[in-house]
Order: structure tokens, then sequence, then C-alpha cells
């Protein structure tokens, strides 16, 4: 007796159909996830599931940025779908930092799109540290350190062993905040300054710090530029608003 057709075979072949003939343009989230679910769940509905991961998550941003641990703890999603699903961030982080190698990163969008593209656990701080060659060519990219939101610990001798194992010339450091605000704090200012110095004892150029935050990379050494001009331009307002000074700031002849 012929097996009986899965109910859910018709609505398989025409979302696959839609993005073979169209791409991803077009797609909810979820029907992305569940697409992609398809490969590692073959018999079973697979729409509530990615209705479910992205709910858990809150976005498939983050689903996509989930352990393989993380997501097993979703009833419905097995080894296989877990391992699918996790698996993609690290993949394009590989083959961007792979393509970033043939190219400087002397350009700051560059910079800034490849430490974007670096893959972070939701709710886990993680460290990296880029090393550099002369020609600002990444040579080697690692995550050397993780902790809990705000609790990253920071070892100066670990940085400078990886960056002259790796010849590096120039370094740059790059952490998330899982908090979602990709603003620098006084700690990372602090860290930036001693990771700076320690570098610089070996000849070595710490030139920038990236904060990573909801998939937005910032960059430190841009911040603290705009926090000086910051200052500088409440000192004039500070100095206009005295008394008997005159109004404005006379100009050159």
């Amino acid at each position: 007796m012929p097996e009986k057709a899965n109910a859910h075979d018709g609505h398989r072949k025409r979302l696959r159909e839609r993005y073979l003939t169209q791409g991803l343009e077009g797609f909810q989230p979820h029907e992305a996830l569940e697409l992609l679910l398809f490969y590692a769940i073959p018999r079973r509905d697979t729409n509530l599931l990615a209705h479910q991961i992205i709910d858990r998550f809150g976005s498939l941003d983050a689903a996509l940025s989930a352990s393989p641990q993380e997501l097993a703890q979703i009833d419905g999603v097995g080894e296989s779908a877990a391992a699918l699903i996790s698996l993609l961030r690290p993949m394009l982080a590989l083959a961007g930092r792979k393509k970033e190698k043939k190219q400087p990163l002397q350009n700051k969008q560059a910079l800034l799109d490849y430490c974007a593209a670096m893959p972070f656990s939701p709710g886990k701080e993680t460290f990296y540290l880029i090393c550099m060659d002369a020609q600002w060519r990444v040579l080697h990219t690692e995550a050397l350190f993780s902790g809990t939101i705000n609790m990253v610990s920071i070892h100066n001798r670990i940085i400078v062993e990886t960056a002259l194992r790796h010849h590096a010339c120039y370094a740059v450091m790059v952490h998330n905040h899982p908090s979602g605000a990709a603003e620098p704090s006084g700690e990372d200012i602090a860290i930036t300054e001693k990771v700076r110095d320690a570098l610089a004892a070996i000849d070595i150029q710490l030139t920038d710090h990236v904060i990573v935050a909801d998939g937005a990379a910032v960059s430190l050494r841009d911040y603290c530029q705009l926090q000086q001009q910051i200052h500088l331009i409440e000192q004039d307002y500070k100095k206009a608003a005295e008394p008997g000074r005159p109004a404005g700031r006379k100009r050159n002849a």
C-alpha cells in the first residue's frame, strides 16, 4: 500500500518554490525560519515551531545567535534542528573573516561591519581580539573571554600573548553588550586604556575598541572623540555665561 502523502507537503513545496523564484524577498521572519526547519524536520509542520522559536528569543536575529543547548530547550527542536539553526551565524562569520583576510580593515566602516558579523550568544558578553598586519589585513580573530552580562574578566597577559603569537602590528578589541545598549561604559574606557598600554609596551598599536549591540557596532575611539568635542562645547557655553563676559565668541579678523 503506497505511503499516505503528508498533509504539509504541498505547503512545503509552495514555500520552497517561492524562495527559489523570489529569494527571501517578502518572507516574514517566521517563514524564513520555517523554510530552514524543513531540512531538519522532514515530516512535520514547522510553522508553529518557527513562531515558538522566534517568540522565545524575541527575534529571528536572536534565534540565529542562540546556542544549540538553548534551542534544544524548546519542545519540538531536536538535535538536528538546533545544530542547523545555530550553525548559520558562525558559518557566515567564518566566511566573512576569510574574505576580510584578503582586504585591509583600515576603512572604519569595513572594520565595524566585520565586528558586527561576529557570533555572540544572547545574554553573554564575549571579548574578541583582532590581530592585523602592517597593511591592516586580518591575521587572526579569536574569542578570548566570555561571561554573563557585565561580568567579562579581561586578562592583559592573554591579550598580549595572543597578539605576539600571531605577529600582530595592530590590534582591535571587540565585545558585545547583551543589554542592547551600545554606548561604552566607564569600565569599557578604563579597560581599553590598560590594554592599550600593555600592547604599546611590545610595540603593538591598539587602534580601536568596538562594541556590538543588537547587530550594530560602535567605535569607542569615535565615541571618545565625540565626547571630547561635547565637553569643549560645554566649556564654551559655561564661559559665555560668566558674568561680565560678552555674548558670543570673538571671530578672527
